[in-house]
């Protein structure tokens, strides 16, 4: 028998353990060949650097506060700290994605107040920069106007109270339409009141049918927002012209509002009905003093009572009662002598505005002036009726002694003429066409010859209304161009005093219907 050698045993491998032997080999290569890629420069994976993303501070800020409508647009400068890496950008409001642009661009619609952040962000961090935005109102303060374009669509400016020593603009020209965008408004504006955190606007509109109605509007003050609106279709003869709404709230108390004929309907500014009256049932003439203290129920409005030429108070919602030789007189038995104005023809009566100081001492007043024949002659009132300045007699009054008072034709006074007055100069304003003339109201001095104080606009020009500041020492002129077309409307602030020019403002409304000093 043939012998053989010994030899080593030959390994004997099966397919599958030869492929996972090739797999391992790749993979090892592949690796090898990747770490000879990433450190070819000999650089160790602890030393390679990240790319840091540095907000520059001067670009950003902690609190921005914008107006309401106004737009806020950032753009935040950054640097990185290890080359140039892709950046992507994230604006969050109130912890929602609002923008991934590059720039924030943000109207305010709403008023409030939100926390927000800004994250940048590359392949190797984020960074953030947490910031507050505050949308502000802008109408806070401020002179509102009220006009009516040629073709009778209503229109709302305000000029804000200026802050911090800066010139005072108009911010927004129509505040309306600004702000609601899908609303319709009745045309022919008639009247504009603050009450109780609104503007109640009443406008008349062009009939009973369709969306043109008479339409009483609460828009909220500090958005311009309307919150609500009662259309008045059910009164034919509705015709809304001034509204005897007081500044606070008097739950449940309805408030008269005198129309185009001179009657009276009434308005609850809680329910939001219009309904027929019962207290003011006869016709008055166009002129409402409007008189309260801001708070609860304590308010008092004056009427002049046409059929019976006499002057009637609703006082806290109770009355009429009138003017008249005994304490809370009613109408049936406020006739002949028994009334103060018995035989006289209305010609205007006006609040005498007081400032805080004044009124701390002082009894509220208002100036009426009366015609008797070819005498105009003047009653100052204290609003509680039962206190007055007056004489009975046809060419005295209880004025400073007794002085006769302005022997004239025709009294340059009507009941809507634009008129204001005030207790710092003893003076009333009054409109006479584009001049604003004075009258001392304490003094001899002729109704008929009242002085020219200021001449605004051109000749052509119409003084539609006043406004005067806290301290009496600036009063608003509103005034219109009949013969402009667009914008006609002006306002210049003159010095109630000397009457000098202090600023203007042309061309930022319409033809003027009212005007305010809109307050917080």
């Amino acid at each position: 028998m043939k012998q053989t050698a010994n030899k080593t045993p030959k390994q004997i491998f099966s397919p599958l353990s030869s492929r996972r032997a090739r797999g391992v080999a790749f993979c090892l290569a592949l690796a090898a060949l990747l770490l000879t890629s990433c450190f070819s420069d000999d650089t160790t994976l602890a030393e390679r650097p990240l790319s840091e993303i540095v907000i520059d501070g001067t670009s950003m800020k902690e609190v921005y506060d914008i107006n309401k409508n106004e737009t806020l647009t950032v753009t935040p400068r950054y640097t990185q700290t290890n080359g140039d890496k892709s950046v992507t950008t994230t604006w969050e409001i109130d912890q929602k994605t609002y923008s991934n642009e590059p720039t924030l661009t943000y109207t305010g619609k709403e008023l409030g107040s939100w926390n927000c952040r800004l994250i940048l962000e590359n392949e190797d961090g984020k960074t953030f920069f947490p910031f507050k935005l505050n949308v502000n109102s802008p109408y806070e303060e401020g002179i509102t106007i009220l006009s009516r374009d040629s073709d009778g669509r209503p229109m709302l400016s305000f000029m804000q109270k200026p802050l911090d020593g800066s010139a005072p603009v108009f911010y927004d020209y129509d505040c309306l339409s600004l702000n609601n965008d899908d609303i319709f408004f009745a045309s022919n504006p008639a009247d504009m009141v603050q009450s109780a955190g609104s503007l109640i606007i009443a406008c008349q509109g062009r009939g009973t049918e369709g969306d043109d109605v008479p339409t009483l509007y609460y828009i909220n003050e500090k958005t311009m927002v309307v919150e609500n609106m009662l259309q008045v279709r059910e009164y034919d003869d509705f015709k809304p012209t001034i509204l005897g709404i007081p500044s606070m709230d008097a739950s449940g108390v309805a408030y008269p509002v005198l129309c185009e004929n001179g009657k009276v309907y009434e308005f609850s500014t809680t329910e939001g009905a219009l309904v027929k009256p019962a207290k003011l049932k006869y016709t008055y003439d166009q002129n409402i003093i409007v008189r309260d203290n801001g708070t609860g129920w304590n308010y008092e409005l004056l009427v002049w009572d046409n059929e019976l030429g006499a002057l009637a108070q609703l006082y806290n919602g109770y009355g009429p009662y009138y003017c008249s030789a005994n304490y809370h007189q009613t109408r049936e038995t406020c006739h002949g002598t028994n009334n103060y104005f018995n035989g006289r023809t209305f010609c205007n009566m006006t609040y005498v505005r007081m400032t805080e100081e004044q009124a701390a001492t002082a009894e509220p007043q208002v100036l009426v002036v009366v015609k008797n024949g070819m005498l105009v002659q003047k009653v100052v009132l204290a609003t509680s009726f039962w206190k007055y300045n007056y004489d009975t007699s046809e060419t005295v009054l209880s004025d400073n002694g007794g002085t006769k008072i302005a022997m004239v034709g025709e009294c340059p006074l009507k009941p809507r003429t634009p008129a204001i007055a005030n207790m710092t100069y003893y003076s009333l304003l009054f409109a006479d066409g584009n001049k604003v003339r004075r009258w001392n109201y304490t003094t001899s001095q002729l109704l008929s010859d009242a002085g020219i104080l200021q001449t605004v606009g051109t000749d052509d020009a119409v003084i539609t209304g006043f406004e005067m500041s806290a301290d009496h020492k600036r009063t608003y002129v509103a005034f219109y161009e009949p013969k402009q077309t667009g914008r006609n409307g002006s306002m210049w602030v003159i010095d109630t005093d000397k009457g000098d020019i202090i600023e203007k403002y042309d061309n930022i409304c319409h033809m003027p219907v009212k005007i305010i000093y809109k307050k917080k």
